[in-house]
């Protein structure tokens, strides 16, 4: 009996995570086709090295060429797809891609999620802000660490140039986004089962247990344990009723709640965010460290502040 009982939640969580997973890579494949197109079209047309004067400043700051502002921008306004699909057609190195791919696992999305996050325990304004400080700060301290004046990654990842026809440059992004859509589709595949999976066996919950030893280690309370854990495995926007919902409640202090935002702000969805990136070649450790242990660092600076300061509410 128990033999057939788990044979049933595993034949429902992989038909659950196939069904979650197709669904979601069509959502994908909706903002991440015409965003990339759009980026195509630019570079073809000469457009961004017309305003490269203008970009190049901010983006050296950062250890950037002026054509990484575009997947910036993208990411930072409609999401990680955004940003992914504006990567995938300009000539970026693999160090040039891992700090973006950095930046934009910090800030990214802000929007959706700042509203989110404003309705659940942090002002919409402060929690951008506080996610592009942080965002800038990793992105800063890592730039010496990694080779950023390279050959571009290759595999088909290059600029469409104004020498090429139309054609030409529709073929190469077409080629492009295939060998993306591939890669991504296999990666979202495996990540939504595998959580649909744990979620059908009740894991989730004994998930939770075993990681309040990590909760005290990110300076954060075990009462947001389960909010935390949301955050983490689906990130602001997928885990945003969850969030929201729990902080109405009121069960959690204004400080619980803002040490919580500070440190989900920083650092959420760590399952798919970061594969996503995977097919880019980038370091798995760039990936998953830097912002876990900015997030780590940000919450113990707040808590910092609040002592010298005093309690005072988001």
């Amino acid at each position: 009996m128990n033999y057939q009982t788990n044979r049933g939640k595993l034949r429902e969580g992989l038909a659950g995570g196939i069904s979650k997973g197709w669904k979601g890579f069509v959502w994908m494949m909706k903002i991440i086709l015409p965003v990339s197109f759009l980026t195509a079209l630019l570079a073809w047309s000469g457009w961004m090295e017309q305003i490269d004067f203008v970009i190049q400043p901010a983006m050296r700051f950062l250890s950037l060429p002026g054509l990484a502002a575009l997947p910036l921008l993208m990411g930072a306004l409609t999401g990680i797809y955004g940003g992914i699909a504006s990567m995938a057609v300009l000539p970026l190195n693999a160090g040039q891609m891992t700090l973006i791919a950095v930046f934009l696992l910090i800030a990214h999305n802000l929007i959706q999620e700042g509203i989110i996050q404003g309705k659940s325990g942090m002002g919409i304004l402060k929690a951008t802000l506080l996610r592009l400080v942080f965002a800038v700060i990793t992105v800063l301290i890592i730039a010496p660490f990694i080779n950023t004046a390279g050959q571009d990654a290759g595999g088909g990842m290059t600029v469409m140039h104004s020498s090429q026809t139309f054609m030409e440059m529709f073929g190469q992004w077409s080629l492009v986004m295939w060998k993306l859509a591939v890669k991504i589709f296999f990666i979202i595949m495996f990540v939504l089962t595998m959580v649909e999976i744990l979620k059908g066996f009740g894991w989730i919950d004994h998930i939770v247990r075993f990681i309040s030893p990590v909760l005290k280690i990110m300076g954060l309370s075990r009462r947001v344990g389960i909010l935390w854990i949301t955050a983490i495995m689906f990130g602001l926007a997928y885990g945003g009723a969850v969030i929201v919902e729990e902080a109405k409640r009121g069960n959690l202090t204004d400080e619980e709640l803002e040490r919580l935002h500070l440190s989900i702000g920083i650092n959420h969805s760590m399952i798919e965010d970061p594969a996503l990136f995977l097919p880019f070649g980038i370091g798995m450790f760039w990936l998953w460290v830097p912002r876990l242990v900015m997030a780590i660092v940000a919450v113990r600076l707040l808590a910092l502040w609040r002592g010298f300061a005093g309690p005072k509410k988001c």
